[in-house]
């Protein structure tokens, strides 16, 4: 595996920053994970963007322009040989010392991984995920926004700890005000009478991958309204699924011990998935000029 850091790629055994770098003592920083597909990476620049979206919320200047850093997403696969891949772009805030002041790190740490990738969930496309909703609460957004794609990802890491120990394939997230929020690592929606719902991105992350299934919703004809959802939602549903970059459009078939539907994939969620595998093949940005 060869490594972006700083400038150079180097090969994993190489690739190492500092025990000084904020990202490492305070999860000072932000990411991003993308998908390659086919030869062509999926969505790039509505990552690239997000991605710098994070880093000015957090007052993180990315020392290479938008451009530069679409390049060296590209170069990593290039140098790793990939056609399909997952991608993960880092930026620290860079080394530092031991307090907390950002002014303390004057050059971030830019870091980007490509690896092989296939379908996170494996069989479970086609039986469904088994989730639970857990005690932990995403975190406010007069705290630290969702909306910021951070390092800090203990929130996330609580609420999957808790589905562990349930036996769960996803944990499923309330806000701080009893609304439905997100999974631990993806959107959700849920299908009530042939109409789609989805929570409003203040309490949960702005998902690539959630706004393709709103686009695949609109092209289908299927209506989709955004609106605060909370448990009833859920537990009356015909369908549910969630979305992710690494998750893709995966269906939750079992929620807190309940059948969700008839406890199989439903027919507009398994539209959904076609047509977004169709659109991974058909979009996306070559890697190779």
């Amino acid at each position: 595996m060869i490594i972006y850091l700083n400038g150079t790629f180097v090969s994993k055994e190489e690739a190492r920053v500092s025990v000084f770098d904020h990202g490492f003592l305070y999860g000072d920083g932000v990411f991003e994970g993308i998908r390659a597909y086919h030869g062509k990476i999926f969505r790039l620049e509505a990552h690239i963007d997000r991605l710098y979206d994070s880093a000015k919320t957090i007052d993180l200047v990315i020392p290479l322009r938008k451009d530069e850093m679409a390049q060296v997403i590209k170069d990593t696969c290039i140098k790793n040989n990939l056609n399909e891949a997952y991608i993960r772009p880092i930026v620290s805030r860079g080394d530092g010392d031991l307090g907390l002041d950002p002014r303390k790190c004057p050059v971030p740490t830019i870091v980007v991984i490509a690896t092989p990738w296939g379908a996170m969930y494996g069989d479970l496309y086609e039986k469904g995920l088994t989730a639970v909703t857990v005690s932990i609460r995403r975190n406010s957004p007069v705290a630290l926004p969702p909306n910021v794609k951070s390092l800090n990802y203990l929130n996330n890491i609580l609420a999957k700890i808790e589905a562990n120990y349930r036996n769960a394939d996803e944990a499923i997230m309330f806000d701080t005000n009893g609304y439905l929020a997100e999974g631990s690592g993806d959107n959700i929606f849920v299908i009530k009478n042939g109409v789609i719902a989805t929570p409003p991105t203040l309490n949960n992350l702005i998902g690539i991958t959630r706004a393709v299934a709103i686009e695949l919703a609109y092209t289908l004809g299927v209506p989709l309204v955004e609106k605060n959802l909370g448990y009833f939602d859920m537990y009356t549903a015909d369908e549910m699924f969630v979305t992710g970059t690494a998750a893709e459009i995966a269906p939750i078939t079992t929620l807190d011990g309940r059948k969700i539907g008839d406890g199989k994939p439903g027919p507009i969620t398994q539209q959904l998935m076609a047509q977004f595998t169709a659109c991974t093949r058909e979009e996306g940005t070559p890697i190779v000029d």
